[in-house]
């Protein structure tokens, strides 16, 4: 009995040697037949010009992206429901989300004041095909920083200082603000560059001009912050 449990004893043994040379041996294996590492995870490039993104605080990030008239009022108004939702749901405060709102493309002139609007109204609605619905005529205000319109317009009766008051960001497409400008100088007979500068000078409050608005929602979400797509 002892000798046969000697005998057993050594037979586990050894076998267990064996598996742990043949491991390795395998993994010397792998190391020296060049089969590829698992690879990093991916982590964004970080830039200087993006760090605006981080200095807003907030507790919840969400980048509300908007490119059409239509959607320009639907993010304000995408905006105020976040606002208000996180405060019945969930007991925040406006000061615990970091809401930036994107007004890119078709939707970049809604980042511009009534002056703007006073100035070149007609020739902006004549390019966006948009109307005031009460004149049926291009607008002389800005709309979506209006009262009054409650259902008529897609902001529901939010307006744009509504929002900023309670934290919201704007983030302005330059492209589109040098494209709109170009539109415009044709149709008024002046230089794009005056038109341009009369836009840059007449931004909304707590804006920021980014060189291209898709830009802009890409560098968001890499910040962190939740997309919601506005139209």
């Amino acid at each position: 009995m002892s000798d046969n449990g000697s005998t057993r004893r050594s037979f586990v043994t050894g076998l267990g040697a064996g598996v742990a040379a043949l491991g390795v041996g395998a993994t010397a294996e792998a190391q020296t037949s060049g089969a590829p590492a698992a690879p990093a995870a991916f982590r964004p490039a970080r830039h200087a010009d993006d760090d605006w993104l981080d200095a807003i605080a907030g507790q919840h990030r969400m980048v509300i992206d908007a490119a059409s008239p239509k959607g320009a009022g639907e993010a304000i108004l995408y905006a105020n429901n976040l606002y208000t939702s996180n405060k019945s749901a969930y007991g925040l405060a406006e000061s615990e989300l970091a809401i930036v709102i994107v007004l890119r493309h078709y939707a970049t002139p809604f980042a511009f004041a009534d002056a703007t609007w006073a100035k070149y109204g007609r020739a902006l609605g004549t390019m966006l095909e948009f109307t005031d619905p009460r004149s049926k005529e291009a607008p002389s205000v800005n709309l979506y920083n209006a009262a009054g319109y409650g259902m008529q317009l897609t902001n529901l009766g939010t307006t744009i200082d509504s929002v900023l008051k309670k934290g919201a960001r704007i983030a302005i497409c330059d492209q589109a603000t040098r494209f709109t400008a170009s539109g415009v100088a044709r149709a008024t007979g002046t230089t794009v560059d005056a038109v341009y500068n009369d836009f840059k000078a007449n931004a909304v409050g707590s804006s920021r001009f980014v060189a291209a608005g898709v830009l802009a929602v890409n560098r968001a979400q890499e910040h962190g912050y939740t997309l919601i797509y506005a139209g």
